[in-house]
């Protein structure tokens, strides 16, 4: 592959695969963190992680913006390593739980998300902006488009293994304090601290407790949900703490490799100058305009996509939790057993590693042919995927009861976690053929003083997508379950009809 390929790109790739594991384990557990620590609901849980979730992309045009200004791409990613390591080490910090006031812990959980998400700013769509770099000598243009798959796939490396690891450590730590884990209970605890447990639910819970207690009676179940909430929010901030270590190695990789990525403007030597192409000397206002234009107009497209796409931390998640069989899918390790609705996090991630080499051997053949679809069908027949999976997601939950039916104890079967794993192909299939086709797309078509503000623009739109997750949520406890997927369904199907409106115009574009 290096004999086809940049030479930096397998150490930009290591570079975000370590950023990333240690992002996905975050998000892999933050919503369900925000519910079992500061008691709060499914959908105001969802709005904190949405706002997040969003200002981790709005801020990589403000990283854009930043990297343009100064011509230091390299200086920019750098800062934003380490920034984002401070911000995991203030979440991995065991902060009070259930005290009198837990405002100010949340107000400080919120800064510390805040710094995670302007490091991620400065370092993200600059990264991408870098490799994009590495494709502008003729040597490696006509790779663009592989070289993003590539890319894309070994950061999802490190998010395979990031949901199982967080598991595992909070689990260990709910074990080895002589409690049973139980994804439900923390919400109990809170309501009995705060007194709003129904009282027809005593025995039930008192029930639950017991268990969860190893089989020991409860006696005082105030005291009991003190301890077992706070036990579990422990454990997720050690998982935190897992985080910094792979930043730490994200940040070690990269320093011993800068001198392999392209040179900043501002770092030439006396002299020297960045290779700029024939068609970017003749690049007019009026093209780049037009190009700009082309560019705003996927963005647009692509936030139905990422709203859908990114409720995988929301509403799935929420799903797997309340409707999946769970003990299906327990993995015993000795010292700790990881089960919980987290775990589904890693499917996705496993799925793009698997599944990239495929696409591209596909491609490959294809283009050989020259059959290959250029980068905005792909785009198309990706939204047209997506659509799909939440069809089968549709289908697989018509039986089961709507969020106030359940939380009122209503009997139902449980669905298979095949139905989830089923849905997360799909997703990633759809992703494939969206997210490193999109980062691909910008590449070529941005202007070239402009790479790092249009990549920061990409993510801005994912950013819009991302600030709207919590109408999953919404639409979760509002509606029937079945009906709540049609409608992103249906998103996603508006999004493919849209783009596939502009197909030409953009193929134009992109010559």
């Amino acid at each position: 592959m290096q004999n086809k390929h940049p030479n930096g790109l397998i150490t930009a790739s290591l570079t975000n695969m370590g950023e990333r594991f240690g992002f996905y384990i975050m998000m892999g557990i933050l919503l369900l963190f925000l519910q079992a620590k500061f008691g709060l609901s499914g959908k105001n849980a969802s709005i904190i992680y949405s706002i997040f979730y969003a200002s981790v992309y709005v801020l990589a045009l403000v990283g854009g913006i930043i990297a343009d200004r100064l011509k230091n791409y390299k200086g920019t990613i750098l800062v934003g390593l380490v920034v984002m390591t401070l911000g995991y080490v203030m979440l991995g910090i065991p902060t009070p739980t259930a005290v009198s006031s837990m405002t100010p812990w949340l107000v400080f959980t919120c800064f510390a998300l805040f710094a995670i998400s302007f490091g991620n700013g400065l370092f993200k769509g600059n990264l991408q902006a870098l490799v994009g770099r590495m494709y502008d000598n003729d040597q490696y243009r006509h790779m663009r488009d592989t070289g993003f798959s590539l890319f894309y796939m070994f950061i999802n490396i490190g998010a395979v293994f990031a949901p199982l690891v967080a598991v595992a450590i909070r689990n260990w730590w709910v074990q080895h304090n002589g409690f049973v884990y139980n994804a439900n209970l923390p919400e109990y605890c809170h309501q009995i601290l705060n007194g709003t447990l129904p009282a027809d639910r005593v025995a039930q819970v008192t029930q639950i407790a017991t268990e969860a207690n190893g089989g020991m009676p409860v006696t005082d179940l105030s005291d009991f949900a003190l301890n077992y909430v706070q036990v579990f929010s422990t454990g997720f901030h050690y998982a935190f703490l897992a985080a910094v270590v792979f930043m730490l190695i994200s940040l070690i990789i990269y320093l011993t490799n800068k001198s392999k990525y392209p040179a900043d403007e501002k770092h030439l030597a006396a002299g020297e100058r960045i290779v700029v192409t024939k068609e970017e000397i003749k690049m007019s206002a009026s093209e780049i305009k037009t190009r700009i234009l082309a560019l705003c107009a996927v963005f647009g497209v692509v936030i139905f996509f990422w709203m859908s796409f990114h409720q995988n931390g929301v509403s799935l998640t929420q799903f797997a939790k309340d409707y999946v069989n769970l003990d299906a899918i327990k993995i015993d390790l000795g010292f700790t057993t990881i089960v919980g609705a987290e775990i589904f996090q890693s499917i996705n991630p496993l799925f793009v590693v698997t599944l990239t080499p495929l696409l591209l051997f596909i491609f490959g053949q294809l283009k050989k042919r020259n059959m290959e679809p250029s980068t905005p069908k792909k785009i198309v027949i990706g939204m047209f995927i997506a659509a799909l999976a939440f069809v089968v997601m549709a289908v697989g939950s018509k039986s089961l009861p709507a969020q106030d039916a359940f939380k009122a104890g209503e009997e139902f079967t449980k669905v298979s976690p095949w139905l989830m794993v089923l849905t997360y192909f799909i997703l990633t299939l759809a992703e494939l053929f969206i997210s490193p086709m999109g980062i691909s797309f910008v590449s070529k078509v941005a202007p070239p003083h402009l790479q790092g503000i249009m990549q920061g623009l990409w993510l801005c739109a994912t950013a819009v997508g991302n600030s709207l997750l919590f109408v999953g949520m919404i639409l979760y406890e509002s509606l029937s379950i079945s009906a709540t997927w049609i409608i992103f369904a249906c998103a996603c199907g508006f999004s493919m009809l849209v783009m596939l409106l502009m197909v030409r115009w953009l193929e134009k574009v992109a010559d």
